[in-house]
């Protein structure tokens, strides 16, 4: 099978400033840990205080991109994987296509002349992180960049595409042109809920692109808020997997499958009006270095082997192995060689 190509993603590039930090950094930036939220104007001093007040490094980050590169990693095989968003010129969107090239992804990044290139702000303490977008030129992504011969050729190319739900925010046009390419040509066509706030105040966006989405992810916090969001009265993720996955499909060639990770708790796949539980791979706390792009990793893991048409168990013993890879490691970073 030929896998140049096979799949794409599209997103938001961001460089993530990680640092592990304090409470009272928390409560004075009004951040909740285990969340993701869209920088605001009380936000914007705290990139400049992290860097000065506690250690940062700089990681190349991004929902989308992220997974993409973990599912290149696990696949070994260069080219396999592509992606777009937007960057500025800049020296950190230089970075950016250093890494991801270095990666093996084949990247093509729309680069606007005005903007920086997207940051995000990783807070962590105990472990568990906080992130803190500041999309800047993540934001400025038109879909005319997409409609270009040579990244439409992408499109055309791939047989699977996954895009996290912060795209959403970006260019949900974009998103129904790869998504209506999908549907038409029998592809698998994958989406993130990714943050509870995409959940709520952007629903109208994720509503409609929610008929052409074969495959949705998400965590037990963001499957809560999508059921609240929706009235359905329930706080149990088996039963809202289940609901997401018999919601109406724009096609009929692929059953919805709703994929839950609940941190160390099981995870939980919700297809044809059953769930299956399947456990991950606990981890002792003091070899938890942190959460970020943990849930980036899983599905990483889990498109490296549907896209060699594995069954779902191998998809998710996958996600689960690079989840724990990731979490020993400072953001979503992996060794040379995945040892799966």
């Amino acid at each position: 099978m030929a896998y140049e190509g096979i799949l794409l993603g599209m997103g938001n590039p961001l460089l993530d400033i990680s640092a592990v930090v304090d409470d009272a950094f928390l409560d004075k930036y009004d951040i909740k840990l285990n969340n993701a939220i869209l920088a605001e104007e009380k936000h914007l001093s705290m990139y400049d205080e992290m860097s000065s007040k506690y250690e940062v490094e700089f990681i190349a980050g991004g929902a989308t991109q992220n997974s993409i590169k973990v599912a290149q990693w696990m696949l070994q095989i260069p080219g396999a994987t592509s992606y777009m968003g937007c960057i500025g010129k800049d020296k950190y969107g230089e970075e950016m296509k250093k890494d991801s090239t270095a990666a093996g992804v084949n990247v093509h990044y729309y680069e606007d002349e005005a903007a920086p290139t997207g940051t995000c702000a990783v807070c962590v303490v105990g472990g568990e992180r906080s992130l803190i977008a500041n999309l800047s030129a993540a934001n400025c992504y038109k879909s005319e960049h997409l409609k270009r011969p040579e990244n439409w050729a992408l499109v055309e190319k791939a047989k699977y595409y996954y895009i996290a739900g912060f795209f959403l925010t970006v260019s949900p046009e974009s998103i129904l042109l790869v998504a209506e390419h999908a549907a038409a040509n029998n592809k698998v066509f994958m989406m993130n809920l990714s943050a509870p706030f995409i959940c709520e105040f952007f629903k109208d966006a994720q509503e409609k692109v929610l008929p052409y989405m074969d495959y949705v992810f998400g965590n037990e916090t963001e499957a809560r808020t999508f059921s609240r969001v929706h009235g359905w009265e329930t706080d149990n993720v088996e039963e809202i997997a289940l609901k997401i996955s018999k919601l109406p499909k724009a096609s009929g060639a692929h059953k919805r499958i709703t994929v839950i990770t609940q941190g160390a708790d099981p995870v939980v796949v919700g297809e044809d009006g059953k769930v299956k539980l399947f456990p991950v791979i606990l981890l002792p706390k003091e070899k938890l270095v942190d959460t970020n792009g943990a849930g980036d990793a899983f599905v990483g893991g889990f498109l490296s082997q549907m896209v060699q048409e594995k069954p779902i168990e191998d998809c998710v013993k996958a996600g689960c192995y690079a989840a724990n890879v990731v979490i020993q490691r400072s953001g979503c970073t992996y060794p040379e060689k995945p040892d799966f």
